[in-house]
């Protein structure tokens, strides 16, 4: 019997008994499904990144002291925007290693002596890097982010620009500054209030970039070039903060810093230009800049007649063998030497005239010693020989710098995981900072340190505690012009207190810190300037 064969076929979905399948009809995909939209998408990917970014942070924290959890995302950052010294002296005092965790960055803070000391001299695992924005700031090729031989290499090249001989031949300029700005603040106190003083903080400032920018170019560049990169210099600091917004953007403290830095650059350029055209003249050396086209120009002499086979006498070689730089090379490390000295040399300065005035008894001693070094003539000029034997100035700005010292942090950043201890390792990548202050108010090594003692340093033994000297650093990275910035502050208050008087006009807030890179008095000294007759 033949199959009978159904020639026309429909398909389920086209039946009308057959009920198709829909994911409004319930079970878990579909829930899931109808469930979804872009704000239940977003919220919930902002809660994994929430929970990522606390697990990174207790991750990265281990063992050592911090808050048990973070701020999501920021961290700490709207206390940081306002740094206060208690806060810091709290961080300090809660462990030798603490942490905080702000953006994307991780920090540890290294508090005692010891753990300082020991980052300090890691270069194997750790190498200076300011703050993220620096590098925009003072440009990727520039020297200080140089690392292992390189930067070995290219330190070697600067050293012979703060030998003694060297520091000699910047004294003129330094003294011809200071004849010019005391007779400044003479004007200045005259004019202003004198019952409540003149702010004379923001008058340092100037007052030392004008001196540095003497000792490091000289005069090739203008005094109104001068006063415009002391004025601009406070944009480059804000935007240099320990902590900032981690992007340029149009008219935030990093755009202005940076526009502020690129005219920086632009103008030691120029100066650079004119140091190599007058120098190659056989022009006599005055500043930072001449000595060091003056290296550049001795070598390719000699370099020259290696060349050519000419026998040359061993004496004629240089110290130090450097190549030829550019102008841009020069100024970047230029802009490096004012990037160190222009906000710590400002705050000594501010606390010194401060402090002076504060203590008459020890600016009467410092004005004897000075006139006795001088034979009784106040106008005898710098040298490295008058400011060396000024054993009771020098240990009134050791002191100083120990009891106000102007860098009291150094950010660090971790190459490779760092065994900072045997029981906690810094993750790469993050940020390790080694304080100077802690160990420089340590009262097992400086009895009473809260207390302004230059005896300490002549009849005490102060100055046999050299591993807590972090003034200037110390490993691999430690300053360069560390005897520039001691004579310089030696002759700086050693003249003032043969032409000037002062009086210091305090307020409640004169012995608080502000904390702006660098440390400042908080009423941002309010002095009265006279003539010393």
């Amino acid at each position: 019997m033949a199959a009978v064969v159904n020639g026309s076929f429909t398909p389920p979905i086209a039946n009308a008994e057959y009920t198709a399948f829909s994911p409004a009809d319930g079970g878990l995909l579909s829930r899931v499904y109808n469930g979804v939209s872009g704000l239940s998408v977003t919220i919930t990917l902002l809660l994994m990144l929430v929970a990522y970014d606390q697990f990174m942070y207790v991750w990265n924290k281990g063992s050592i002291v911090g808050p048990s959890w973070k701020m999501p995302f920021i961290g700490p950052f709207l206390q940081s925007v306002n740094p206060k010294m208690d806060e810091y002296k709290a961080k300090w005092a809660s462990g030798d290693l603490s942490c905080v965790s702000v953006f994307h960055k991780f920090v540890v803070m290294a508090s005692s002596r010891d753990m300082a000391r020991k980052v300090f001299n890691s270069p194997t695992f750790v190498k200076p890097c300011l703050v993220d924005v620096a590098i925009k700031l003072l440009r990727p090729t520039n020297w200080v982010f140089m690392d292992g031989k390189e930067h070995v290499d290219y330190r070697k090249g600067l050293n012979g620009l703060f030998t003694r001989q060297a520091l000699e031949a910047y004294l003129p300029g330094q003294e011809e500054v200071y004849d010019k700005y005391f007779a400044r603040a003479l004007k200045i106190s005259e004019q202003g209030d004198k019952e409540k003083g003149v702010l004379f903080m923001p008058f340092f400032r100037e007052l030392m970039c004008a001196v540095s920018c003497r000792t490091f170019v000289g005069h090739y560049m203008s005094d109104n070039a001068v006063k415009k990169i002391a004025d601009d210099y406070w944009m480059i600091t804000a935007a240099l903060e320990l902590v900032n917004f981690p992007i340029i953007l149009p008219f935030t403290k990093t755009w202005y810093g940076k526009k502020a830095a690129d005219m920086v650059l632009e103008e030691f350029a120029k100066c650079a230009a004119k140091s190599k055209a007058r120098m190659a003249v056989g022009g006599e050396i005055t500043c930072i800049m001449d000595a060091w086209v003056k290296s550049m120009i001795d070598s390719a002499k000699y370099n020259q007649k290696i060349a050519k086979g000419i026998a040359v006498d061993p004496k004629e070689k240089p110290a130090t063998l450097v190549r030829d730089f550019s102008d841009f090379e020069i100024s970047q490390t230029i802009f490096t030497f004012l990037f160190a000295s222009q906000d710590a040399t400002s705050s000594a300065c501010t606390w010194l005239f401060q402090i002076m005035a504060d203590r008459p008894e020890i600016l009467d001693r410092v004005r004897a010693e000075n006139l006795a070094a001088r034979n009784g003539d106040k106008d005898v000029r710098f040298s490295m020989d008058l400011l060396e034997n000024l054993p009771y100035t020098r240990a009134v700005v050791k002191e100083l710098l120990r009891y106000r010292p102007p860098v009291i942090m150094v950010p660090y950043v971790v190459k490779k995981p760092f065994p900072v201890t045997d029981s906690y390792t810094a993750p790469k990548g993050s940020m390790i900072i080694p304080s100077c202050w802690p160990a420089l108010h340590d009262p097992e090594v400086y009895p009473n340190p809260d207390s302004y003692d230059p005896e300490r340093w002549i009849s005490g033994d102060a100055e046999s505690k050299s591993k807590n000297w972090l003034v200037f650093g110390t490993g691999p990275h430690y300053c360069l012009g560390q005897t520039y910035v001691q004579s310089n502050l030696i002759g700086m208050i050693g003249k003032a207190s043969l032409c000037l008087d002062w009086l210091h006009k305090p307020t409640e807030r004169s012995e608080d810190i502000e904390v702006f890179a660098t440390i400042f008095p908080m009423d941002h000294c309010p002095l009265v300037f006279t003539e010393r007759s």
